[in-house]
């Protein structure tokens, strides 16, 4: 058995605010739910919506609904039981969930930022290329790589030693923290985890800076001041969510040493876990016009049916 016992939230001092975690981290955790659930609706519900962003769109918000899942339940249960324990084989379970979900995530946001690229720098070209058959094989490759990069250091360091105290400093089981639980060493699976993490962060990050440095310049050469603005509106709300998960991921997992900043961790990864999967529904998708038509034209029929 393990014990989570995070400073930020399960220290004595702040026992007696628990119910007020428990509230604000299930309203967070509902809200996220119900805006990546909304999107999938409307998405699938308006053929208007059924294109490749909107696919890619439809997918991104599922895997963030399953991501913010793998974490927020079980810190919700601790707030309202005040039992911090979990079992190594639901701590590992949780690890592996997050690290596949979390780098399927980034693989997708790559993905669509080729998308917009296509759709923006190679409008001829956009259709023949994203075709359904395609889309479906890059949500596949995905989710493929996700897991295969994931499973692997989180299966090493399940055969490790672990010979106490049982304590994680943290709100759930991460890859830094359990790698820090053993006795064993540790140095060839960070060195491994180092090298993954710095793969998909970095080849990501490489394919969403060409996209957008190409779709800056095709966005200035077009000669309506308000197709500009609207390429630049729907590019900067992409970028603003990208810079927050980059920036986050990397400070949490860019690292040889996993065991080092265990304490600022936690605050990066309350971004990961809270703050981005509450902004993505509003920025990614429910500011975007064509979502808003499609949203009250399915209020105006659900009103016509009463």
């Amino acid at each position: 058995i393990l014990l989570l016992s995070n400073s930020l939230y399960f220290n004595t001092h702040f026992q007696h605010l628990g119910h007020i975690f428990f509230l604000v981290h299930l309203l967070a955790y509902l809200i996220s739910i119900m805006g990546n659930m909304l999107i999938i609706t409307i998405i699938w519900a308006d053929h208007r919506l059924q294109t490749p962003m909107y696919f890619f769109l439809s997918n991104f918000s599922f895997i963030e609904c399953c991501f913010i899942t793998s974490v927020i339940p079980k810190l919700l249960t601790i707030f309202l039981s005040g039992r911090q324990t979990i079992s190594f084989a639901a701590c590992f379970t949780q690890d592996f969930v997050f690290l596949f979900l979390g780098a399927t995530v980034f693989f997708l946001l790559s993905v669509l930022s080729l998308d917009r690229y296509l759709a923006i720098c190679k409008p001829l070209h956009y259709p023949t290329i994203m075709n359904p058959r395609t889309c479906y094989l890059l949500v596949a490759s995905c989710l493929a790589l996700g897991f295969f990069f994931m499973v692997v250091p989180v299966a090493m360091l399940s055969q490790l030693t672990f010979c106490g105290p049982n304590v994680i400093p943290h709100f759930f089981c991460d890859f830094g923290p359990l790698t820090n639980l053993s006795c064993s060493d540790t140095r060839s699976i960070e060195i491994l985890f180092f090298n993954l993490a710095f793969f998909v962060l970095g080849s990501s990050l490489v394919i969403t800076i060409i996209a957008y440095s190409n779709i800056v310049v095709t966005v200035m050469r077009l000669p309506s001041a308000k197709e500009r603005q609207r390429a630049f509106s729907t590019c900067s709300s992409h970028l603003l969510v990208l810079s927050l998960m980059y920036v986050s991921c990397v400070f949490i997992y860019v690292k040889p040493n996993q065991a080092s900043r265990l304490d600022s961790n936690r605050e990066a990864a309350l971004v990961n876990t809270v703050v981005t999967p509450l902004l993505n529904p509003l920025i990614y998708t429910l500011r975007n016009k064509q979502v808003h038509q499609a949203l009250r034209d399915a209020l105006s029929r659900v009103k016509l049916q009463k």
